[in-house]
């Protein structure tokens, strides 16, 4: 068969009916199934082990539960998930003490793990205390709300649990929200544990022990997971199960047969099609698109500040004022985002403490030339310009763009596509001088972004900016309890950055999330997968 998009290939399609066409009886349900194809796959049932994908983090939040999760809100007629609301998941209700020191959860009377069995304070401490002792994902995630150490949780009796924090910190909820805090069976995690492996981390990869709303009924690393819905949860809406009895979550790898395979009806949803494909369907009105910016997200143009001549502040700014910012927005993902240039700021200072914010930077050769004169290389220089293969569809166009403006400035781009695990080791050794990166802060509050990309001998820190001023301020706003103050914190660092450039932030993509007109209650999550259990068919 061929489609407008490309070969639909028997297999994919085969491989999404065969399970149904097993059991006529089961074909009837169709409605009650929900099919997603996606073209990453999901490597692994524990969100903690290294490498997990995106797909995998989407799994483990319908088959664990956490103490908590966030909330939502609309973002420009959007559905978004909601930093500053926390809601019980397994805690029934939470209590913050006067002084922000202590968290004190109290679980439902009613949770249970998908085996029956009650789930209990000692279970939520086990299950912590992997997360901040067990060489897992979740050890670097917890310490930016201040959870280190076992001691900090205490079981009180066996419905409530408390948290005693160091200092008052206000992403310590928060990250009890996230991916990694799972809430695990610990007498079956316990039972295929071994002395090498107390924390039955090689089991956990290929098992669930969890209470949430769906359960595993077949798992194909890298190819398809089947979940059937655990009625038991009532954590859904107005306390209901989950809607869908099944979930089907499939591997597809060609973007252009995921987009076919939902024109088609034989998938009902996917969320990382090419702009030009999700453009397409858009225009013919038959699927229903829903185009959220990644509000904490960020695409930049990052210059390695210990690397000449990006150490040079002139040199970076020339840069910033010499990119052809609409066409690259449009070269590379069509429009479909929120631009963080051309801004106007009317007394020269940042309008906003959130991060990311638009900037006043725009094109213009002629201040981009001045700022070489400055930087004392009006005659140019060569570098590379990086990116990885993984972001070709998008960075492509974009690089091209970049070498051909910077080339009217006298910089001289030699463009270098990178396998991914080659760019991620260079950034690793700071080894690249000029490339394309994107960021994502599941918590993305301003201390939370400038803490963990801007500050630091860390990965993350990209630009390698050392700046003791930013440093200071991003440290104390992480514990200010002042929205006033914060706020007044955000805004020196949102102009510190401006002032040293030490990247260009370009902008913020959408996420499309692509579907059948039937499939409703879509929200925008923060590790921008699908939460399954929001979903349902009107």
């Amino acid at each position: 068969m061929q489609s407008r998009y490309g070969r639909l290939t028997f297999g994919a399609v085969a491989a999404l009916v065969l399970w149904f066409a097993a059991e006529p009886a089961l074909a009837q349900s169709r409605a009650e199934t929900l099919r997603y194809v996606t073209g990453a796959s999901v490597n692994t049932l524990d969100p903690n082990v290294p490498g997990t994908t995106r797909e995998a983090f989407a799994v483990s939040l319908s088959t664990y539960d956490r103490l908590v999760s966030f909330g939502r809100k609309q973002l420009n007629g959007k559905w978004v998930f909601d930093l500053d609301k926390i809601t019980g998941e397994l805690a029934e209700s939470y209590d913050v003490s006067p002084d922000g020191l202590k968290l004190t959860f109290h679980l439902r009377k009613d949770a249970r793990f998908q085996d029956g069995t009650p789930v209990t304070a000692e279970d939520v401490k086990w299950s912590l205390d992997r997360c901040v002792t067990a060489p897992v994902l979740g050890k670097a995630q917890l310490l930016t709300g201040s959870l280190t150490s076992a001691d900090q949780f205490k079981v009180i009796d066996p419905l409530t649990f408390e948290v005693t924090l160091p200092k008052p910190d206000k992403l310590a909820l928060p990250n009890l929200a996230t991916v990694y805090p799972i809430i695990i069976n610990s007498k079956v995690a316990k039972a295929n544990a071994t002395a090498d492996d107390p924390w039955a981390i090689a089991w956990l990869k290929e098992h669930t022990a969890g209470s949430g709303a769906y359960v595993i009924e077949s798992f194909k690393p890298g190819e398809q997971v089947i979940m059937k819905r655990n009625d038991a949860w009532n954590r859904g809406t107005a306390d209901k199960s989950a809607y869908f009895k099944r979930v089907i979550v499939q591997t597809v790898p060609e973007p252009a047969t995921r987009a076919n395979l939902v024109e088609r009806g034989d998938a009902d949803l996917t969320v990382d099609l090419q702009a030009s494909d999700v453009q397409a369907l858009e225009k013919k009105g038959t699927l229903k698109v829903i185009s959220t910016p990644q509000y904490n997200a960020v695409t930049f143009i990052s210059m390695n500040n210990t690397i000449p001549p990006f150490d040079n502040i002139n040199v970076r700014r020339a840069i910033a004022y010499a990119l052809p910012y609409d066409d690259m927005f449009n070269a590379a993902l069509f429009g479909r985002g929120t631009p963080l240039f051309g801004a106007s700021w009317p007394d020269g200072k940042p309008t906003t403490s959130a991060f990311p914010f638009p900037q006043p930077i725009k094109l213009d050769l002629d201040k981009a030339k001045a700022y070489m004169k400055a930087a004392g290389m009006a005659d140019g220089f060569s570098t590379s310009f990086s990116f990885n293969v993984g972001q070709a569809s998008t960075a492509e166009p974009m690089a091209a763009l970049v070498k051909e403006s910077l080339g009217k400035i006298g910089i001289k781009v030699d463009i270098q596509k990178l396998p991914d695990a080659q760019m991620s080791t260079q950034i690793n050794e700071k080894k690249l001088p000029f490339f394309t990166e994107g960021i994502v802060a599941w918590l993305p509050s301003t201390d939370y972004f400038y803490r963990n990309f801007y500050t630091g001998n860390q990965r993350w820190n990209y630009s390698s900016i050392n700046n003791a001023e930013l440093t200071a301020i991003a440290q104390e706003a992480r514990f200010e309890p002042d929205k006033a103050k914060y706020d007044e914190d955000g805004l020196k660092l949102n102009a510190i950055h401006f002032e040293e450039m030490p990247q260009v932030a370009l902008w913020q993509p959408s996420q499309d999330a692509v579907m059948t007109a039937s499939v409703e209650g879509y929200t925008y999550q923060f590790h921008r997968q699908v939460d399954y259990r929001d979903l349902r068919r009107k």
